[in-house]
């Protein structure tokens, strides 16, 4: 279940760091808190606009760790708040989440689809 807190982190300004693994090793990419939509079966989706590297490295190894947080939502120990997210990615050029998503961001050539296995609030 996605945690009303995260849903909240989504709504502010905010960094977004995904990590991948590949034959060359890990990989980190950056990304949005605005740009991330969760799906009513609760996937987690990312527009995909560069992120060469980030698609090899799935198409590999699809296991992924996002981290995200907002100062403006209060956290465990005070203001602020972050979240580790840990999953397996897909990346889907086409189909219904990826229209939805091109028609919000019309540089996306794709659209990453994560299920969480975990999600931990970090702060």
């Amino acid at each position: 279940m996605i945690p009303e807190k995260l849903i909240e982190v989504l709504k502010q300004d905010g960094v977004v760091a995904i990590a991948t693994l590949g034959q060359d090793g890990p990989h980190m990419v950056n990304t949005w808190n605005s740009y991330i939509r969760i799906t009513d079966d609760e996937r987690i989706l990312i527009p995909v606009g560069y992120m060469n590297r980030t698609e090899a490295n799935i198409a590999f190894n699809n296991q992924v760790l996002i981290t995200l947080g907002s100062s403006k939502v209060a956290g465990n120990m005070g203001s602020g708040t972050g979240f580790l997210i840990k999953g397996t990615a897909t990346i889907l050029p086409d189909g219904d989440d990826f229209v939805a998503t091109k028609a919000k961001f019309s540089w996306a050539r794709a659209v990453m689809s994560v299920s969480a296995s975990s999600i931990t609030q970090t702060l």
